[in-house]
Formats: C-alpha cells, sequence, structure tokens
C-alpha cells in the first residue's frame, strides 16, 4: 500500500519531455490500466486515440485550425508564425493520448457518472506513466471543447474529448507541490 500512496503523493504533471520514443507495449499497459477506472453502471465510457510520429499532426492541425478562426486581420507572415506555433503544440511529446467521453448506445447512466469515469481513467493512465518512469500532462482547454477538434478525430455527436495526455520521458525535475491538510477539506457525521 505504501508503494501506491506513495506514487500518489510523488507523481506530479512533466510538461517538458525528451523527443525519445516511448515503447509501444508501453502505451499499451498505460492504456490497460486506464481501463481498471471505476465505472459505477460498466458501462466503459472511454475511448483513447494514441498519437505518435507523424499522427501527432492531426491534433496540431486542428490547434491550428481553430487558432485560425479568430485571426482574419493578421497578416500573411504573422498569419503562418501563429500556425506553425499552434502546430507545434501536439510535438511537444512524442506520445499524445486523447482520452475520450464515449457512452455505449442506449446507456441510462448519468453523464456525470460516466465522466467521472473517464476522468478516473485518466489518473490511472498517469500514474501508471509515473510508475514507468515517464513525464505526463493532462492539457484540456479552449480549443479541446471546440468542434473542429471533435471533427479532426472523427467524434460522434455524443462523444467528448475529456483531455489530452502528453507523455515522454522527463527532462525536468518536477515542480514541488503542497496540499491543505486533508483535516482542513473532511466533515465527519458521525452522530
Amino acid at each position: 500500500m505504501m508503494e501506491l500512496e506513495q506514487a500518489i503523493r510523488e507523481r506530479r504533471s512533466i510538461g517538458k519531455v525528451k523527443p525519445d520514443a516511448v515503447e509501444r507495449s508501453v502505451i499499451e499497459q498505460l492504456i490497460e490500466a486506464a481501463t481498471w477506472a471505476p465505472n459505477h453502471y460498466q458501462t466503459e465510457p472511454w475511448k483513447f486515440i494514441v498519437m505518435t510520429g507523424e499522427g501527432r499532426r492531426t491534433l496540431g492541425r486542428a490547434y491550428a485550425a481553430i487558432s485560425d478562426l479568430g485571426a482574419a486581420d493578421a497578416d500573411d507572415d504573422e498569419r503562418r508564425q501563429r500556425l506553425a506555433r499552434e502546430e507545434a503544440k501536439a510535438l511537444r511529446a512524442p506520445v499524445v493520448i486523447a482520452a475520450v467521453y464515449s457512452p455505449p448506445a442506449g446507456s441510462r447512466a448519468p453523464q456525470a457518472e460516466e465522466l467521472a469515469a473517464v476522468h478516473a481513467a485518466v489518473q490511472n493512465l498517469l500514474l501508471s506513466a509515473h510508475g514507468h518512469g515517464l513525464g505526463a500532462v493532462w492539457r484540456s482547454g479552449d480549443p479541446m471543447y471546440h468542434p473542429r477538434m471533435k471533427e479532426a478525430f472523427g467524434l460522434e455527436e455524443q462523444e467528448e474529448l475529456v483531455g489530452l495526455i502528453y507523455i515522454g520521458y522527463p527532462d525536468m525535475e518536477p515542480l514541488r507541490s503542497k496540499r491543505t491538510d486533508a483535516k482542513l477539506k473532511t466533515v465527519w457525521l458521525e452522530e
């Protein structure tokens, strides 16, 4: 139990990673760990899209297309530079995994509970990455929720992206982190 609790306390978001490839078998293990997340209705409402190599350009092109929608007044040179910066975001790590909420047809499970299950799956994936000596960061932000992003990944109407997890071998020391004492965030109802 100590190893698990230590991993939970020591895992940190690692935004700077080396360009070295991560073995496919390791990525498969991370996804396997993700699929063991708690899921009240046992619907397994998740899907994972793994991007490596040139496959990351799907994400990069989506970032650029979304950025381009709001910048019609920029000159051509400015526009090219901005689009190149946006596309490069997808290349910050050798592996990017899009975690998708993908409810099964006919599911009566409340969406909030299904989304919570996918979020738990991402946490499992992050802990597994940490256990394999990998750095990972869970990214989101406005572009992730844009219809163009959903289109780029060929998602169905009912599906949603819940996170973009960038993974690689760490190229930075983890940042120190503190948490408020759990006692200050806990209410006991005993009588």
